[in-house]
């Protein structure tokens, strides 16, 4: 009963958010159509005027070429400190949630893997339906922990889900039209109701899984057997769909193909803002290229530039940007260019190829790590806002922000109370909005000051303090500094401001700082990510094996406490 209630409670409060939102965006002449850009695995320096503006060089000197990018960024607002998750599927979660991806379960990002759900097994008490039943690399070394877990899909409020169910960005845009292409990842593997229709999108063409072929994908997008999963309890398997066909052989071309007719549609619907996510596969493995642009590349004389030297990966960049240029001169052309703000980020840092098993992807030089990690290689990533007559052109934005801030500044962007949806579903987030003219946030609009990341996982990548595979991290930025947790018993400590290269550990310099930051994001951890999306302490570790040159040391266990454990 007592249930029950919380929940009429809940949906009262929520209509009336919702109610008073309408209101907020009815006193708007014209509300903006929205475009949101999200690249896969694009690191910060693998744009030309982010790496002159780190480096200070001239952009004709780089390897990659992202003319439209930098004209994106020209025109409109540019952040030098946004964050994402270290994987692709907490990122999503969160734009789609506003909330921190490790509160929802979203820990890592994982191929095809089996879940309760999937295996149609019953779910133990204190899991979710879609948290995965494994997921480790082949490590040889021994490993004082044991992973974590993950969820993989974003509760829709399913019988499945108990009573769960988050509104999604799309959803609180409710009188927007919106619509979904590229790379979901945040459904399950294919589990029916948790795609993007199921989360308020239209779904143009989309795939549910971490990576796609970019040329002969669309067999692989439009498989609706079970095989994969023969125990799933649905009819047939939900893992994509390539959408309207074009005669395009290539992934990106295709898809912004699609988008561009969906806009085109979209400019003669005056009554009716849109609301587009696109979500590109690019520059996501497998690195494949079209033969031509590859071929340009390898006989560029810059290549080798800061590391960058892929001509497949550059030329994988180049169709990337490509589509953004194509979607910036659809807008011209259909008028829709001074209604529309167009926002571009990426879903984690590029892939280091000094930190790989393989060598391959990208440089994120002179910032430390990359994708999987917590250094700032592995989070720090482009976010641009342009809104074409709208915001003063070429400014930077040098201040902190995440992904989960995404979710509201769209909705204020829109015309909607954020903040009264942002109380009502216990966001994270906050908006962005008033950053875009207030550069320097005089006037303190934008408050947040912590921001929050955890990874429980034993990683192939190597960590970038040393030659072995990486330990579970969790970390907290709070201000100017930084602590990374290596739950193998290690504290980093860093001032992000002075030192974005993280190259001077303060933790010893500054031991009550770095207690207090630590027990402030073990604190958080606690209250908020369930234990089984914590480590755990390996009872069949030898120590007598281990090969790091400093022993294990616990850390965390006395932060488990009997109401964590549930």
């Amino acid at each position: 009963m007592r249930h029950f209630l919380l929940i009429i409670f809940s949906a009262i409060i929520f209509t009336s958010c919702k109610s008073e939102a309408k209101k907020e965006s009815d006193k708007l002449p014209e509300r903006p159509n929205i475009i949101f850009i999200l690249a896969d695995d694009y690191g910060i320096m693998d744009t030309q005027a982010y790496a002159s503006r780190v480096l200070g060089t001239p952009m004709d000197s780089t390897f990659y070429e992202t003319p439209n990018i930098n004209k994106l960024m020209a025109e409109g607002v540019s952040f030098s400190q946004a964050y994402a998750n270290q994987l692709c599927s907490p990122t999503r979660a969160s734009i789609l949630t506003g909330k921190y991806a490790s509160r929802l379960g979203f820990t890592t990002a994982m191929p095809l893997r089996e879940t309760y759900y999937n295996q149609n097994l019953k779910t133990p008490e204190g899991y979710y339906t879609h948290d995965v039943l494994e997921h480790k690399d082949n490590i040889e070394i021994e490993q004082a922990l044991i992973n974590g877990t993950s969820n993989s899909a974003v509760p829709t409020g399913t019988d499945f889900d108990a009573g769960s169910d988050e509104l999604s960005i799309a959803e609180a845009l409710e009188d927007y039209h919106s619509a979904f292409i590229g790379k979901w990842h945040i459904g399950g593997f294919g589990a029916k109701n948790y795609q993007p229709a199921d989360q308020g999108f239209e779904p143009l063409a989309w795939f549910d899984g971490g990576g796609s072929a970019y040329f002969d994908w669309r067999k692989g997008w439009d498989e609706t057997s079970k095989k994969r999963f023969p125990k799933m309890p649905q009819d047939e398997w939900e893992i994509g769909d390539s959408g309207n066909m074009t005669k395009e052989e290539y992934l990106t071309d295709d898809l912004t193909l699609q988008a561009l007719d969906f806009m085109d549609k979209r400019a003669k619907i005056k009554a009716e803002p849109f609301f587009l996510y696109f979500s590109h596969f690019a520059v996501h493995s497998p690195y494949q290229g079209k033969e031509e642009e590859v071929a340009y590349f390898e006989n560029k004389n810059t290549k080798g530039w800061n590391g960058h030297k892929d001509p497949v990966y550059a030329s994988m960049i180049k169709s990337m940007d490509r589509s953004v240029g194509q979607l910036l001169d659809k807008l011209k052309e259909t008028g829709l260019e001074e209604n529309t703000l167009v926002v571009f980020m990426s879903d984690n840092g590029g892939i280091d190829r000094k930190i790989t098993p393989r060598g391959d992807g990208t440089d994120n030089s002179p910032f430390l790590g990359g994708k999987a990690c917590l250094t700032e290689g592995g989070i720090r990533v482009p976010l641009i806002f342009r809104w074409k007559g709208k915001l003063k052109e070429g400014q930077w934005v040098d201040l902190p922000v995440d992904c989960t801030d995404i979710y509201p500044t769209i909705l204020e962007a829109a015309g909607y109370d954020a903040n009264a949806i942002s109380k009502a579903n216990s966001l994270d987030g906050q908006s962005i909005l008033s950053l875009l003219s207030d550069t320097e946030n005089v006037q303190k609009k934008y408050s947040k000051k912590d921001h929050y990341w955890h990874y429980p996982f034993n990683v192939i990548y190597n960590s970038p303090y040393e030659p072995y595979a990486l330990t579970p991290h969790s970390a907290i930025r709070d201000g100017n500094y930084k602590l990374i947790f290596d739950w193998y018993g290690r504290l980093r400590l860093y001032n992000i401001e002075e030192d974005p290269f993280e190259k001077n550990d303060l933790a010893l310099q500054m031991p009550e700082l770095k207690d207090k930051l630590f027990k402030k994001l073990m604190g958080w951890l606690t209250e908020n990510v369930a234990k089984r999306y914590w480590p755990v302490i390996n009872e069949e570790y030898n120590a007598n094996e281990e090969v790091r040159n400093v022993p294990f040391k616990d850390l965390f266990s006395s932060y488990i406490t009997e109401e964590n454990t549930k």
